[in-house]
């Protein structure tokens, strides 16, 4: 591992000093323009190296170098002959630059910088478009990545250019400027972000245009985010975009193209109807990873803990007669149950106490091996199969997880959560479009428990269906679809639809084009018709055409996936379409090539790896675990020191042998299989990566005294430390709450109860009406605890609280108004009984 980019082997300094942005938004979309200063201090020609990430939804649309006073422009070429021209260029003394997009992800991109020479240096700049998502209070969200953490590739696969990272967050040694113009139809209310920001400043009256910089001197060691907020954001609107006067007229970038972003509003009827039925999937990674810290800085949680929270507000908030399961994925699977079971007080206390136990000890993410398991699962008759995805979205073959979860889109919806910064984006955002779900990424201080509520409540809640639209547009005009078809929104999704416009475009600035949208929501069938303006608008470059561009190079990528790589005109036509609109794909590049002396370079040329910041490496990650680590060592058979249970064991004939050890406050359970094959190496990952020294041939497990190894032995080691401590270990007073509450909604009258509310259980006690039931009692005590000091979490608990209102509802309590006042009193609030929701 080196310690910085471009370094000699005396660690001299690097190449890469800066990195400038400039980032251009219009209403819905953006152009991002990076500019990276290089300089070689070494004393010969260097060939750099720079890995980074990009938004997965992103199209890059130009790529120059800049050497001393000379500018040489990249041309968009099949991938093959890029590479061919790249290596041509370098072995003839040659200046050249290549970009290209990772084999296994689009989210990864890599750039050659060939033959630079001594005391020389480079200004490369690439452009690139892409869609801004929609967050749940109705902003933009804009993300400059930074972190890219090791991707984990499952065995017998490539693990391509991203196992090519070489340094963390600690040793970036280059600086980061950021300058935002933004332009909307609406008004501008506001920018934010996590990282320091200028003032915002207006440009004109009305507040529609509008700049702010990134503050001086910021270390680019975590993700840039910003959020903008717009006025009237659910308002449709539709834009038309000229083509390229030069260009073939019926070709893409020769004709207009038309955007229409549509982001309906939901009803509030339709927004308080709550399904009861459903299977409900839980998928959680709990590889090494995933004891990382949510985000820098001291005191941090776990991504881990902050998974087990979410679980458990999950399993309190789910709905009486549906369906759930909980899977753990690493290098290998587990599920709590065989198959999903129906949700109950029983089923539910089984899953909470499991779910205490889960760590993150299960190795790589390999999480294609579950996937398929739930897959091949037969579904629930009346209970649709939502599959809830929490991962930090380090893998390799991400391609082939997404044609997994797109070939069964049928059978299930797919909402997946991407934790922490570096966060694959081509994963997240993938699973969640090819399974007609919703995506949420988890960065910051952001908490997990409020955006994994949003999606339950979209898989809870009636989503618009059947879309279809219907153009209309002047005579001698007609309308090409470039998107593929929506086919579902939950309440604040937000769809990007772009047409071309062919034909001879209609000059006058009153010639109208309408779209009228249908579609069903709930069992309503609503229509809705937009009129826009034929005449394309002003100065809005080609932004909206490179988009369309990317949106059918990635249909026609993903037809060739289907076809199993396949289809050599589908490749034809990508290749075609990418090299027309200039945009990047899968199976293109940009190679630049600068004239230089035309002498050849001499010997091999010095190859070096220029760093990103990673949240966390395996050597540095998380804290020891005292029930529980791993031991790698290099070469050779790892010495064993087996229990004596054990030991009496190996002699005999046995398949599977469980022992059972007291270790503080509770349990620890290792199973031992015997199985006819020794795991690899990267699967025993499973245990702990905290102790990984090197790249091992053998692995031995430490387990509080007891140690396994599998170097040429064929063991199956598993073990979970069940723990003995009870509930009042949770900080949070809310979590806490949430714990104690049972399945059916209500809560019992105890001591741990009152703890929360401050109180002891005689102040609580010696209040309840006589008449009123002790559960009734505990429930309206935590109902109006909740309203009455949660009410900034109230996202997290609102299916709680709707659970605890049925519940009370069921009973039918002759006189409710009296316990509430009684309640109130009790808890100093006055929360009127309407909010509650009787």
């Amino acid at each position: 591992m080196v310690n910085c980019g471009l370094v000699t082997h005396k660690n001299e300094p690097v190449p890469l000093k800066s990195i400038e942005v400039n980032l251009q938004t219009e209403g819905h979309v953006a152009t991002v323009s990076s500019t990276l200063q290089y300089v070689n201090e070494e004393q010969g020609p260097v060939e750099a190296l720079f890995v980074f990430p990009m938004p997965a939804e992103a199209a890059v649309c130009h790529f120059s170098a800049k050497i001393a006073d000379q500018e040489v422009v990249a041309e968009v070429q099949e991938k093959e002959k890029a590479r061919q021209l790249y290596d041509d260029a370098l072995s003839s003394g040659e200046q050249a630059f290549l970009l290209e997009e990772s084999e296994e992800s689009t989210d990864v991109f890599r750039l050659s910088v060939g033959s630079l020479p001594p005391g020389q240096s480079a200004a490369v700049t690439f452009v690139y478009v892409t869609e801004l998502s929609v967050q749940a209070d109705h902003s933009l969200r804009f993300c400059l990545p930074a972190v890219l953490n090791p991707r984990y590739s499952p065995p017998g696969t490539s693990g391509g250019i991203v196992s090519e990272i070489t340094a963390g967050s600690a040793q970036i040694p280059y600086s980061l400027s950021l300058t935002m113009n933004l332009s909307s139809p609406n008004p501008i209310t506001a920018v934010k972000s996590q990282c320091p920001l200028e003032p915002l400043e207006f440009l004109n009256t009305d507040h529609t245009r509008a700049k702010v910089n990134l503050c001086a001197g910021h270390k680019f060691d975590r993700d840039v985010e910003l959020f903008l907020y717009y006025q009237n954001p659910h308002q449709p609107t539709a834009v038309v975009e000229a083509g390229v006067p030069t260009a073939q007229p019926g070709s893409l970038m020769g004709d207009p193209v038309v955007m229409l972003s549509l982001y309906p509003e939901f009803p509030k009827a339709v927004m308080s109807d709550v399904s009861s039925c459903g299977e409900f999937v839980f998928v959680v990674d709990r590889s090494g990873s995933m004891s990382c810290p949510m985000r820098n800085g001291p005191n941090t949680e776990e991504r881990i803990t902050s998974a087990r929270n979410t679980l458990l507000l999950l399993l309190k908030s789910l709905p009486m007669g549906c369906y759930f399961n909980i899977y753990g994925f690493g290098s290998r699977y587990k599920s709590f149950f065989p198959k999903s079971v129906e949700y109950s007080q029983e089923t539910m206390d089984q899953a909470v106490q499991r779910v205490k136990q889960m760590q993150a000890d299960m190795g790589g993410t390999e999480i294609l091996q579950p996937l398929k398991h739930i897959y091949s699962q037969p579904c629930i008759p009346n209970h649709p199969r939502q599959v809830f995805i929490f991962t930090d979205g380090e893998v390799g073959n991400t391609k082939e997880v997404l044609q997994l979860v797109g070939s069964n889109a049928e059978s299930h919806r797919c909402f997946s959560f991407g934790i922490g910064e570096g966060a694959s984006t081509a994963l997240i955002t993938g699973m969640a479009q090819e399974g007609s779900g919703h995506a949420q990424f988890i960065t910051g201080t952001d908490r997990m428990q409020s955006k994994v509520m949003q999606s339950l409540r979209f898989a809870l809640q009636p989503a618009v269906m059947d879309i279809s639209e219907v153009w209309s547009v002047p005579e001698g005009m007609s309308v090409s679809l470039l998107s593929p078809p929506v086919k579902v929104l939950f309440s604040g999704q937000r769809a990007l639809i772009y047409a071309q416009l062919k034909g001879e475009a209609c000059k006058s600035s009153d010639c109208k084009g309408t779209i009228t949208l249908q579609y069903r929501l709930a069992d309503q069938h609503v229509t809705n018709t937009l009129s826009f303006s034929i005449k394309p608008a002003e100065n809005t470059g080609l932004t909206i055409h490179r988009l369309a561009a990317r949106s059918r190079i990635r249909s026609l990528e993903k037809e060739q996936q289907a076809e199993g790589g396949g289809k050599e005109e589908l490749r034809a036509r990508v290749v075609e379409l990418s090299v027309q609109a200039g945009v990047s794909s899968s199976h293109t590049a940009f190679v630049a090539i600068h004239k230089g002396s035309g002498e050849a370079v001499k010997g091999p040329l010095l190859k070096r790896n220029v760093p990103v910041p990673m949240m966390c490496m395996a050597r540095a990650c998380g804290r020891p675990r005292p029930m529980l680590q791993s031991r790698f060592r290099r070469g050779g058979r790892c010495k064993r020191k087996f229990s004596t249970e054990f030991r009496k064991r190996r002699q005999s004939t046995w398949t599977t042998f469980t022992h059972a050890q007291k270790r503080g406050a509770g349990v620890l359970n290792v199973t031992v299989s015997r199985i006819s094959q020794p795991p690899a190496p990267q699967m025993m990952m499973a245990m702990n990566p905290m102790r990984m020294d090197c790249r091992a041939n053998a692995v031995g497990l430490v387990a509080d005294g007891i140690e396994f190894s599998s170097g040429d032995s064929a063991y199956d080691i598993d073990a979970e430390f069940s723990s003995d401590e009870a509930d009042d270990d949770i900080d949070d007073p809310l979590l806490q709450l949430i714990s104690l509450q049972k399945a059916s909604g209500c809560w019992e009258m105890e001591s741990t109860l009152a703890q929360v509310f401050g109180k002891s259980m005689d102040e609580v006690a010696k209040q309840m009406p006589a008449e009123v039931e002790p559960g009734i009692w505990a429930t309206v005590l935590a109902l109006i605890w909740l309203h009455g000091f949660k009410m900034d979490a109230h996202d997290e608990w609102q299916f709680i609280a709707m659970k605890a209102a049925s519940w009370i509802r069921s009973r039918k309590v002759v006189d409710l108004s009296k316990c509430v006042l009684a309640a109130n009193t009790v808890l100093q609030c006055q929360i009127k009984e309407e909010a509650l929701g009787f």
